[in-house]
């Protein structure tokens, strides 16, 4: 239900929450989890570009306001376990407290499913090409 609720009904928007799951893939390199969003994210509005930079580990470029709020987010709480004033601040403004919340639950439940994924070495369909090393 948890995994559910922030995949569909979170009040981080689509857009938004796909860049936080795909942040969370890259940073645990988990190939099948980003294999699954990356189509998703685009669809929901992310430019591709952002998504290939991401992939490839590069600086994305200029991006929106929502975005670099948010991938500033994910990338600290991975890198740091925690966030500065800053980037909570920027986060929330753009979120609210609730959506701040929910951000962390998404990074969270998405790198639970990484590691579950990374274990199990869970194979990408049949023609698929990893966009990362295995862990």
């Amino acid at each position: 239900m948890l995994g559910e609720y922030l995949r569909y009904d979170s009040v981080v928007p689509q857009r938004l929450r796909e860049l936080a799951i795909l942040a969370t893939a890259r940073h645990w390199r988990q190939s099948y989890e980003w294999h699954t969003h990356a189509p998703i994210a685009e669809r929901a509005g992310l430019p591709r570009s952002l998504i290939d930079a991401l992939a490839e580990g590069r600086s994305p470029g200029p991006l929106a306001a929502e975005e670099a709020a948010v991938l500033g987010f994910c990338d600290e709480l991975h890198q740091h376990h925690a966030v500065g004033d800053a980037a909570y601040e920027r986060a929330r403004d753009i979120l609210g407290e609730a959506g701040v919340v929910e951000l962390c639950g998404i990074c969270g439940y998405y790198a639970l499913l990484a590691m579950v994924l990374n274990v199990a070495r869970t194979p990408l369909p049949a023609g698929a090409a990893a966009p990362f090393s295995p862990p």
